[in-house]
């Protein structure tokens, strides 16, 4: 599909809000843009909480970046948790600029969700809609911003509902997820009972008292310094294979022995 053309009959536009100057927006064609760190940027149209609305907007703190990210719905904030899990995320900003295109019938215009920088230097634009809430006008909208993409020479990817194994387990991890808890004796203790395979709850009970080396135990597992084996595909308890990082993936490896301690589930959240 070629990529429409903007409202001056060029390529399309990129409106920009920058961190830099409050208020200060520029559209210029996308091609200029390239260069833009867009995972810098502050949203170019506020988070808005109507009430009565049907919509539950907020502000993600993002680990990797150390900011507050914002989102429209909770199917975004569950895209937010799982793009922060993800070591070659480096970068996110949210709602990151106004994409301008003419339809052949009126100028239109469309806020990508994300804006993306993986450690390798390249960028992927992220629009988050359910596979049923798709409309014929997100539809082509998606379309445009995906050529549009595609001739910037990013990246892009609409995605909907994630896969509910693996965002129960990283948003229970996703507790963990601050610097504050790391405490590195507990962490180096964690790291030397667990370069030998075990079950979860066993391994935290041989590197010390559960309450001072869970919560390491998953900022560990946030950080992906260590590996819960099978993470997308069980939920996470007590007999969990944890593993260093770097061997096994995670939905393979040895069964699971027995734990010490209670036999109980690790808890979901509610929201």
């Amino acid at each position: 599909m070629a990529v429409p053309a903007g409202v001056d009959g060029a390529m399309p536009y990129v409106e920009v809000s920058c961190r830099q100057g409050v208020g200060a927006r520029r559209r210029r064609p996308l091609l200029d843009c390239v260069t833009v760190r867009f995972e810098d940027v502050r949203p170019v149209r506020p988070f808005r909480w109507p009430k009565g609305g049907c919509h539950f907007p907020g502000w993600y703190w993002a680990a990797t970046t150390g900011q507050h990210v914002g989102f429209e719905s909770w199917l975004e904030r569950d895209r937010l948790v799982l793009m922060d899990f993800d070591p070659a995320v480096v970068g996110i900003a949210s709602q990151p600029f106004w994409l301008h295109w003419h339809d052949g019938t009126r100028a239109r215009r469309h806020a990508p969700d994300f804006f993306v920088r993986r450690a390798d230097g390249s960028a992927v634009v992220v629009d988050v809609r359910a596979d049923d809430q798709i409309a014929p006008r997100d539809a082509a909208a998606f379309e445009v911003t995906r050529s549009a993409c595609t001739e910037a020479g990013w990246g892009f990817e609409r995605v909907g509902r994630p896969e509910p194994v693996l965002l129960a387990n990283v948003r229970w991890l996703s507790r963990y997820r601050h610097p504050r808890c790391r405490q590195d004796p507990v962490a180096a203790r964690l790291m030397e009972v667990l370069a030998h395979p075990g079950p979860l709850l066993a391994g935290a009970g041989k590197a010390g008292d559960w309450l001072a080396t869970l919560p390491v135990l998953f900022h560990l597992l946030w950080r992906q310094e260590l590996a819960a084996v099978r993470l997308a595909v069980e939920l996470m308890g007590p007999h969990t294979v944890v593993r260093l990082a770097g061997g096994v993936p995670n939905d393979r490896g040895a069964a699971a022995g027995s734990a010490d301690g209670p036999d109980r589930r690790i808890p979901q959240e509610g929201c």
